[in-house]
């Protein structure tokens, strides 16, 4: 189904093919939307594709990768394609991303700074469950 709707973005979108080019444009977009950097830990990325216009955004790699983002000693799973609509501090409509609390995988809706000067980010689950971190937690990792 998610296919389907990228399809439906991808005329007048700038497209992006191999790892190291989706990397660097993903950053370049967190960067953009002032959201921290490390938001999006993938690997082996195949394509990025950004329509600017319609504020859709979509990565896909390889295979699903699972993350810790250990400051915060939180578990997060990315789908082989996630994608999202974007605007200035927030991602909404997020598909593709899990995170896990306590023994069970919630998918995560929206990523969001409250107010643009916060220092939290916060995280909601399509259940409407939200929790906030510091976004230095999301950094890029070495």
């Amino acid at each position: 189904m998610a296919t389907q709707t990228i399809e439906g973005y991808r005329a007048g979108a700038e497209v992006y093919h191999g790892d190291d080019l989706c990397k660097k444009k993903s950053i370049q977009l967190l960067e953009e939307l002032c959201l921290p950097r490390g938001l999006f830990p993938m690997e082996e990325m195949e394509e990025f594709g950004y329509n600017r216009e319609a504020g859709f955004v979509w990565l896909i790699q390889k295979k699903k990768k699972d993350h810790v983002f250990k400051q915060i000693k939180r578990a997060v799973s990315y789908a082989p394609e996630v994608t999202a609509f974007v605007e200035k501090h927030k991602l909404k409509k997020l598909t593709g991303v899990k995170t896990k609390e306590l023994l069970l995988w919630l998918s995560v809706a929206e990523v969001y700074f409250e107010k643009p000067s916060s220092e939290k980010l916060t995280f909601k689950t399509g259940t409407g469950l939200s929790d906030s971190f510091p976004s230095s937690a999301f950094q890029l990792e070495k």
